[in-house]
């Protein structure tokens, strides 16, 4: 037996999950929205072409219009200034878009401060237990956000000083661009950085530096409080869009379970 054979038989019995971990697409899915004077993508949104009717009648098929960056997303180097030379989606190797994942669980210090940014010390302590981050890992910050998906004002948690969302600080942003082997980053929120991270310096460092040292977001992950610690393989399936900035994306975890 081959190791894919092995693979697809222990996916047929269910020793291996296939966990999705991505958020539906439609006109709910809560999309960043940026202060005046910036622009902001569309939501997304179905357009009828045919639904078995004269225009088409044995077939249905619509348009799509959404923005790159809308719901489960992957963000790509050229995404951000520092990475404007860089990848765009259709360009990333897709054996970088499978790799080990590592859940990094901070949902305590975020139920008591929406605002929790995590600092170097908290990878740091994590490494001293679970042993360091993989070669080519996907660290993902197990935040508890992905439960507020299905209401857009709880997800946003925003007030007159804008969203109030967890996220990297800009230490640790560097520290994962520049001396981490990972090869992404994801999130549950709507934005691999924190809310509040406009007003770093600098601004949106996850962004910044994860994106200008060759590395990946993954946004508005679901069910990450399934995956465990260590074990689970990430996939990412992003549209191979030419020139593209991002995708939407559906992303799973294969998941050994007993």
């Amino acid at each position: 037996m081959t190791t894919l054979t092995d693979l697809l038989t222990k996916i047929g019995s269910k020793s291996i999950e296939v966990l999705d971990l991505t958020a539906p697409l439609c006109s709910d899915t809560p999309v960043l929205h940026l202060p005046e004077p910036f622009a902001n993508t569309i939501p997304a949104a179905l357009e009828t072409v045919s639904n078995f009717d004269d225009d088409g009648p044995m077939w249905a098929w619509n348009n799509l219009h959404t923005g790159e960056h809308t719901g489960t997303h992957l963000d790509a180097p050229t995404h951000w200034i520092t990475g404007r030379d860089g990848a765009s989606v259709d360009q990333i190797p897709p054996e970088r878009l499978i790799g080990p994942v590592a859940v990094i669980d901070v949902t305590a210090e975020v139920e008591a401060n929406p605002d929790f940014v995590l600092e170097v010390e908290h990878i740091e302590a994590w490494e001293a237990e679970h042993g360091p981050l993989p070669d080519g890992a996907w660290p993902i910050l197990r935040t508890g956000w992905g439960e507020r998906g299905s209401d857009p004002v709880r997800f946003a948690n925003a007030d007159a000083d804008g969203p109030h969302t967890p996220g990297l600080s800009v230490a640790a942003a560097k520290w994962l661009a520049e001396s981490s082997p990972i090869t992404g980053f994801g999130v549950e929120t709507v934005g691999i950085d924190a809310g509040i991270a406009g007003g770093f310096d600098p601004m949106f460092p996850a962004h910044y530096f994860l994106l200008g040292h060759d590395k990946y977001g993954l946004t508005q992950l679901r069910n990450v409080d399934k995956l465990p610690t260590l074990g689970a393989v990430l996939v990412a399936s992003p549209l191979p869009i030419v020139g593209g900035t991002g995708s939407p994306a559906r992303v799973f975890a294969l998941v050994e379970r007993a």
